[in-house]
């Protein structure tokens, strides 16, 4: 029998990805993924971009340059100088997406046992990725205002870690799965240490353009070339998955509203300011995962907040995206997590 890496021997599987298998199922109403609604897509303006493209074949469908075709990372410099972050197309290499990315930046920068810096809940394939790259994986709390920044400098000034970590991988606009956005205080804050300490922060961005209430607060690399010597430390990472549909400010309404009408004595939650997810607590010390078996006999599901730690995990904690839901599937979700709470609590 051939063998395997031992980094793939026994990999862990997505607990996102396991419960697709029940949006199979007849009137299952999702808050579990982080996609936004096909029905939102703009079907006509896709078609019109691919038939644009195939009248190109030699620049649009030919063999490449292997960081990108010019006139597409020129259009992404412009892109980047809109959102507030310029750049050079020379600054630029194209990826499948932002996960790519971050596995290439693994690839190049990251030798087994290298200690990597990870916001905790985390995005799990982004723990996924550490793993299979056999990173020392070491965690940071997060708040309702992002990565605590001063917990980190803590660590890194008591010199506690068994070596100077290499990379610190955040996601600090509307974080998956928090929904936080990390303070523009935090944000400097966070560039004088990669600064000081010499590491990498790999800043995961593909949520910037769904702000739907308050005001932008500029990316780590833009801050950057304000905060000297941090230029060289900041990767930054993008996607245009989530923008290719129309913005949902009112779904996001929608779901909170429908929390606070029929949970509000049994959940606790913030209301974010844009990207795609809630993040809500149970009260009493409930176990979400425990919960979710209830809700999804009544045809609703979520991500329980497990899926997100990579240690010492809150049980109590679950996701629920409002990206791909409508308003009505919203309010008939959340009764039934409602109906499932009631049923949950007579079985404790």
């Amino acid at each position: 029998m051939f063998s395997f890496n031992s980094a793939f021997e026994a990999p862990s599987g997505s607990p996102i990805r396991e419960l697709f298998k029940y949006l199979a199922r007849p009137g299952m109403i999702s808050f579990a993924g982080g996609y936004p609604a096909s029905d939102l897509f703009d079907r006509a303006g896709l078609d019109a971009a691919a038939a644009r493209a195939s009248q190109q074949p030699t620049l649009c469908l030919q063999y490449g340059p292997t960081d990108g075709i010019a006139i597409l990372k020129e259009q992404l410099a412009q892109l980047m100088a809109r959102r507030g972050t310029p750049c050079a197309p020379t600054d630029l290499l194209v990826t499948t997406g932002s996960q790519q990315g971050f596995d290439l930046l693994l690839r190049v920068m990251v030798a087994p046992g290298d200690v990597v810096l990870v916001e905790q809940p985390a995005y799990p394939a982004t723990l996924q990725a550490l793993k299979l790259q056999q990173a020392d994986v070491v965690t940071v709390p997060v708040d309702q205002h992002g990565l605590d920044v001063a917990k980190l400098a803590a660590v890194l000034e008591t010199g506690t870690l068994r070596r100077a970590p290499k990379l610190l991988n955040t996601v600090p606009t509307f974080a998956n799965p928090t929904g936080a956005t990390l303070s523009l205080e935090r944000r400097i804050a966070l560039l004088k240490l990669a600064a000081r300490y010499r590491f990498v922060i790999v800043e995961d961005d593909p949520y910037g353009d769904l702000r739907f209430d308050g005001t932008a607060v500029p990316s780590l690399f833009a801050l950057s070339e304000r905060v000297p010597g941090s230029r060289d430390w900041v990767v930054h990472l993008s996607s245009l998955s989530k923008i290719v549909a129309p913005g949902w400010s009112g779904i996001c309404r929608a779901l909170c509203d429908a929390l606070d009408t029929h949970l509000a004595r049994h959940i606790a939650f913030h209301r974010p300011a844009g990207g795609m997810f809630v993040w809500a607590r149970l009260n009493a010390a409930r176990d979400a995962s425990d919960y979710l078996r209830v809700c999804i006999e009544q045809n609703v599901m979520f991500v329980p907040g497990v899926a997100f730690y990579k240690d010492a995990a809150d049980r109590a904690a679950l996701r629920l995206s409002f990206a791909a839901p409508g308003v009505e599937e919203i309010e008939t979700g959340v009764h039934r997590m409602n109906r499932a709470l009631e049923q949950y609590c007579d079985e404790q």
